[in-house]
């Protein structure tokens, strides 16, 4: 299972927030699906990646409250939380950059937060994708819910693509190999 965080609603597209959801949606192109159901409080897609079914999960329950929909589906889909990648943004990497890991703390971040708190365990791999710091202009909030710059869009397209990609290395191989390859400096 593939969990890309963001916030519901048109006023959250395409905030720095939502780069969970933007990732999903390219990776869902990658696989020919489509997010044309809902279930577990969130938009779902289904695809086959080597024989194996994966669920691609966008919550639909607003960022905090992201545990809510993913444990629905982790214990109709799931046999343990390290079947579930979670996609989500971090203000503490810089723009573009992309970390793999097995496990740990949520850090500052709610969405991932409440995915621990419901799944009971630090044990969730994630791909973490930075959004780059707050410019020390207004509050983390406006900052993670405000929009990319024109300036960025190339390198956010350039993230989007490689962190799908990231995704689908965790799904042929294993994370491991993927953490190689991606958490590259």
């Amino acid at each position: 299972m593939v969990i890309g965080l963001g916030n519901p609603g048109s006023q959250y597209k395409n905030t720095r927030h939502n780069i969970g959801f933007l990732i999903l949606d390219r990776l869902a192109e990658l696989l020919g699906v489509a997010f044309t159901k809902e279930k577990f409080k969130g938009h779902i897609a289904e695809a086959q990646v080597n024989r194996q079914k994966v669920l691609l999960l966008k919550p639909m329950t607003f960022m905090n409250k992201s545990g809510e929909s993913a444990a629905q589906a982790a214990r109709n889909r799931v046999n343990d939380s390290s079947e579930v990648l979670t996609v989500y943004d971090d203000v503490d990497l810089p723009l573009g950059k992309l970390r793999i890991r097995k496990n740990g703390s949520a850090g500052t971040h709610n969405g991932m937060k409440s995915i621990i708190e419901y799944l009971g365990t630090k044990d969730v791999p994630r791909l973490r994708v930075g959004i780059g710091a707050n410019s020390g202009k207004g509050d983390l909030s406006a900052h993670v819910l405000g929009k990319f710059h024109p300036d960025e869009f190339k390198t956010v397209d350039e993230v989007i693509e490689q962190a799908a990609q990231a995704i689908l290395a965790v799904l042929n191989t294993d994370i491991d190999s993927a953490m190689n390859e991606f958490n590259k400096n």
